[in-house]
């Protein structure tokens, strides 16, 4: 007997199979703009490795298997081990075996920023999970560097191009992990309410040597072969450690696992709550200066938040896109809707915009730019994180049901968009860190505006725009705090007009600007644009080639 009622037709699987950057136009132009244009043929390699169908598939395994705690060995001996699919380790070291860790400090190569974010950015459009322990090592790199006995133990292991997943002592192993440990219950982004407690271990900690005693509420990675750990000296000082998973005599560290987060995304990594129970570290940076070392560190992730999210975007548009192009619905294709397309539209705007953003912030780590690292970072961790969620929320429904259930990658995009938000300093904390700094450095605050201004050329929109910007900064501090988030949306759309006026075809950036800066009425919903005022149909070919 036969079950079948039907035939299945107008159903079409997620993209697979396609190279993710000879398909982007505009990561080509950022990559030619920012001074990485000799990264194109290893990228053009790392694209297509990417967007193969199997490369899709380790990345459906890992966040479907998540990590697991093995606490205690058979034998009930204490061995803290989390472990992982095969797909993680294959993932990361596909990461690794490209030198992303490690490429924008192991040489002074013009463009190696940009050359950088290419790569995350490709990778993070079909994996997000294991560009976690790749971001808190990358941002250990700087900290350790300026550590003589550490670096010379730890340099050419976080240089390397391989993975090494064996958990054995770091002097056995090829490469390393790092990761990073500041949240405590108490005290969440105020890491100052820190109350683990670090003691010298004998006369006045002779050789930076210190036992941690407390919690972290949140250890990333903690398989990582070492972590950089917030905790105070008795003096009641923060300070940053260095805290490896094994000690110097081999024996395993005193960092006990206590559980590992069940989080909304971001499963394929793990996070956990640990015990430091006399755990052995040693000082990095100055004593008492904790809070500045690890703010050093965080400003790199908070650059790979923004990238990231972008990537999430990306991936969000394409696959809308190339689903839209062949669903066929009330007698024509879904693409050719002209409300669809307004949706559509909006999305790959609001992608590029991201990417642009994300590309000068990275030129501006490359040349220490402090206007663009401490005023437009947070701002635009701030603005273009929760943009993501907006962005992967569309492009879910633009698959209807078939995109919130887990046979695709749709509803994952969905899931792992919020913690670039969450993680490395919430929305609020990032708008307080972008008028901190425009209060304090006003100078930097003027030669940013400025150059908004030469950018902006002779568009009015984005003129009035500055103008704006410049009167809602001068409110006095205590004033402008409630205003946080209106000033960095401002200052963030802004700065994208700009970059886009500037260096995008004009299409791009006409659409752009009339709808986000001209139109008093956009923001509420994505797709309610005007999309009259601008070409659709190449915006639309530009995003994604059919």
């Amino acid at each position: 007997m036969s079950w079948q009622t039907h035939q299945v037709s107008n159903q079409y699987d997620e993209l697979r199979d396609y190279n993710l950057f000879v398909t982007d136009n505009a990561l080509r132009e950022v990559l030619a703009r920012t001074g990485g244009g000799w990264a194109e043929p290893w990228l053009v390699g790392y694209g297509d490795q990417l967007g193969r169908a199997e490369t899709f598939e380790q990345a459906e395994l890992a966040n479907h298997f998540p990590p697991q705690l093995a606490a205690f060995d058979s034998r009930g001996r204490r061995i803290d081990r989390v472990d992982f699919h095969p797909a993680w380790h294959e993932l990361l070291a596909l990461y690794r075996s490209q030198g992303l860790v490690s490429l924008p400090f192991d040489s002074e190569r013009n463009g190696r920023w940009a050359a950088f974010l290419a790569g995350f950015y490709l990778h993070g459009q079909v994996e997000a999970g294991s560009l976690c322990p790749a971001t808190m090592t990358e941002a250990a790199i700087p900290l350790l560097q300026r550590e003589p006995v550490l670096w010379s133990q730890l340099g050419s292991k976080l240089f390397s191009y391989g993975h090494d997943s064996r958990d054995v002592p770091l002097e056995d192993k090829a490469s390393a992990w790092i990761g990073m440990g500041m949240t405590e219950k108490q005290g969440g982004s105020d890491v100052r309410a820190n109350a683990t407690q670090a003691s010298p271990v004998g006369l006045g900690g002779r050789g930076g040597e210190y036992l941690l005693r407390g919690h972290k509420w949140f250890f990333s990675a903690p398989m990582s072969d070492a972590h950089l750990v917030v905790a105070k000296t008795p003096d009641g000082a923060p300070s940053c450690f260095y805290v490896p998973r094994w000690r110097p005599d081999g024996s395993r560290n005193a960092v006990a696992v206590q559980r590992l987060k069940d989080k909304v995304g971001n499963r394929s990594n793990s996070s956990s709550e640990v015990e430091f129970q006399d755990a052995w570290g040693v000082l990095i940076g100055e004593a008492g200066r904790g809070i500045p070392t690890i703010i050093e560190m965080a400003t790199y992730t908070r650059l790979n938040c923004v990238i990231g999210s972008a990537a999430l975007m990306r991936q969000g548009v394409v696959q809308a896109l190339a689903y839209a192009r062949q669903r066929m619905v009330f007698g024509r294709r879904l693409a050719e809707q002209p409300l669809m397309r307004a949706v559509l539209t909006e999305l790959a705007l609001e992608s590029e915009a991201a990417l642009w953003l994300a590309a000068r912030l990275a030129q501006a780590f490359e040349r220490d730019e402090a206007a663009w690292k401490r005023i437009v970072l947070p701002a635009a961790k701030f603005w273009v994180c929760k943009r993501a969620v907006e962005v992967c929320g569309e492009a879910m429904e633009v698959f209807g049901g078939n995109g919130y259930v887990d046979a695709g990658p749709m509803a994952r995009l969905y899931r792992e968009a919020p913690v670039n938000s969450i993680w490395e300093g919430s929305g609020n904390v990032m708008c307080l860190d972008m008028l901190k700094s425009i209060h304090r450095e006003p100078e930097a605050w003027q030669r940013l505006l400025s150059e908004l201004r030469m950018l902006a050329g002779d568009d009015a929109d984005l003129r009035t725009a500055l103008a704006d910007l410049r009167d809602l900064s001068a409110w006095p501090a205590e004033e402008l705090e409630i205003q946080g988030r209106r000033l960095a949306q401002s200052l963030v759309l802004t700065v994208q007009g700009c970059l886009l006026r500037a260096y995008a075809p004009q299409q791009v950036a006409d659409g752009f600007i009339v709808s986000r800066i001209a139109d008093a009425c956009w923001g509420p919903v994505l797709g309610a644009l005007d999309a009259r005022r601008m070409d659709v149909a190449a915006l639309l070919r530009r995003a994604f080639p059919e």
